[in-house]
Formats: structure tokens, C-alpha cells, sequence
């Protein structure tokens, strides 16, 4: 009788060695991602972990290389060199429809040209299921997602005549209609006030909390990125200048040393808010 031989202990992902009892924690591994234009480095070997089931958010300047990672790990950009391992499999190597049953992106364009109703568009979350003959099972997918971002009373309205912070609301619809564990949001405040960013910052945080969606958003607003969170990675020339939790990324020093202004830090509601000045 042949002896079964043991799981190992460590096992290697992306070139990095991890315990294999730690791998089921993360969702993605990303090791020394490069993106170049114009033979110019805007990613240059950014290496972290995407734990699963929580709030990560890539914060950093202007042209830190946040939105172009977030394209990478999404497929949206092809990388130049490096390597993403999604679910134990390189990025790459996923078939399309298969990965967009797994994981959705919204980018910061949305401005569809089409003339569509709400519930249309969120219909388009189900594409990667049925195409276009939608079965019961979508329509109740939209229908509870549409109840969800609270949009039945526009449901049969056009997309170009909702305000912004409805219009967000219907796309964000449409990703939760796709019924992906993971979704990728790019500047998903960008355009909206004050009223409606800060709803928009507590619906991505219900949808982890009670949806149980990993959630990974590219933020301006370093106080929204702090409050909503769970970890932060910061970006700065195209590279990774902190990773890790709110507490240990929102501290005066790691923020005058990615953004070179003066930080103080107040805490409220038990969250590092800054102020900066």
C-alpha cells in the first residue's frame, strides 16, 4: 500500500512562497507587475496580496499607476512583464466568460450610448450567463439587485435622464446583478458629491459585509479609503510605497511621504481620519 503523501506546508504562488494554510485567505497574488509606455514605466514591479472578503483600497497621486493596476489584475491592460494569480491560476490563462462570472469591473467611463432603461442595463450583468435569452434566473438576479440599490421606482426609466448618484447606482447595480465574488470599482465617487459619494462608500461596504463580495476600489478621497476599508495600498511613481491595514497605512509619516504635504491625524469613530493642509 502506497503511504498518501501529505499536503505541503508551503506552497509557491507567483514565485512567492506562502503557507499553504494562508492561501485560501487571498483571492489574488500579484508579483512584480510592469506596465510600460512609450518605453517608460508607469507600473514598475508592483508586488501585493488581495486578502478575500474585505475592502482594499489602491489610493496614491496622480499618475501613481493605481488605475493602470487595476486594469492589469483586471485584464482590461495587457501587462508588460510580471504575474497575477487569480484563484490559483495565472490571470492570462482564464477564458473570458468563465472570468467574468468570477469578476466584475467597473470603470471610471460608464457613459453608455445606447438608449437603455435601468433595468436594461442591469440586465447586462447577465451576459456572461445567458448572453442575450435571459432565463428566470437572471430576471430574478436584476430584480434583487435592482431592489437592492433601491432603484424600483426608475426602473423603466432612461439612463440619461437619472442624476449622477442614480446613474451610479443602476451601474452599480449591474455589477451586483453579474453575482461575482469580486468586484473591481474605479473611482467609483468620481463625479459625485458629497451626498452621494458617501452613500456610494457605504453601498461597497455593504456589499462586503452583508453580500460577502471582496471589494477592491482605486480612491481620491484617502478619508473615504479610511473610514470604508479594511486595507489600503498606497502607490507612488508606479510602485508600492505601503501596503497594509487602515491603521498602519493612515499614520502623519506614511501620508506626508506619499502625497509631500504636512498630515495630522484625527480619530473618529475609531477610524485615522487626516486632515492635511
Amino acid at each position: 500500500m502506497i503511504a498518501s503523501q501529505k499536503p505541503p506546508a508551503r506552497i509557491s504562488v507567483c514565485g512567492a512562497v506562502v503557507p499553504a494554510a494562508e492561501r485560501k485567505l487571498f483571492f489574488m497574488f500579484v508579483e512584480n507587475l510592469t506596465k510600460k509606455y512609450d518605453g517608460k514605466a508607469v507600473v514598475n514591479e508592483v508586488s501585493f496580496t488581495i486578502p478575500k472578503g474585505k475592502v482594499l483600497s489602491l489610493i496614491g497621486p496622480n499618475g501613481a499607476g493605481k488605475s493602470t493596476v487595476m486594469g492589469m489584475i483586471s485584464r482590461l491592460i495587457a501587462q508588460d512583464d510580471g504575474a497575477v494569480d487569480f484563484e490559483g491560476r495565472d490571470l492570462r490563462r482564464w477564458k473570458s466568460r468563465e472570468l467574468a462570472r468570477r469578476l466584475a469591473i467597473l470603470t471610471q467611463t460608464n457613459n453608455s450610448q445606447m438608449k437603455l432603461t435601468v433595468e436594461e442595463l442591469v440586465a447586462f450583468g447577465r451576459f456572461p450567463y445567458s448572453g442575450n435569452h435571459l432565463t428566470q434566473e437572471d430576471r430574478e438576479k436584476i430584480d434583487q439587485a435592482i431592489r437592492y440599490m433601491e432603484l424600483d421606482e426608475f426602473r423603466d426609466q432612461f439612463i440619461d435622464e437619472l442624476s449622477g448618484g442614480q446613474r451610479q447606482r443602476a451601474y452599480i447595480a449591474m455589477v451586483i446583478a453579474q453575482d461575482t465574488e469580486y468586484v473591481l470599482l474605479d473611482e467609483p465617487t468620481n463625479n459625485l458629491d458629497i451626498y452621494h459619494a458617501t452613500n456610494m462608500m457605504k453601498i461597497v461596504r455593504r456589499l462586503c459585509d452583508e453580500l460577502g463580495k471582496t471589494m477592491i476600489l482605486v480612491l481620491h478621497e484617502i478619508n473615504y479609503a479610511a473610514f470604508y476599508s479594511d486595507y489600503i495600498c498606497a502607490f507612488v511613481d508606479g510602485r508600492v510605497a505601503k501596503f497594509g491595514t487602515v491603521e498602519e497605512v493612515m499614520t502623519r509619516e506614511n501620508l506626508a511621504e506619499i502625497y509631500r504635504v504636512d498630515f495630522e491625524i484625527m480619530e473618529i469613530k475609531g477610524k485615522p481620519l487626516s486632515i492635511y493642509y
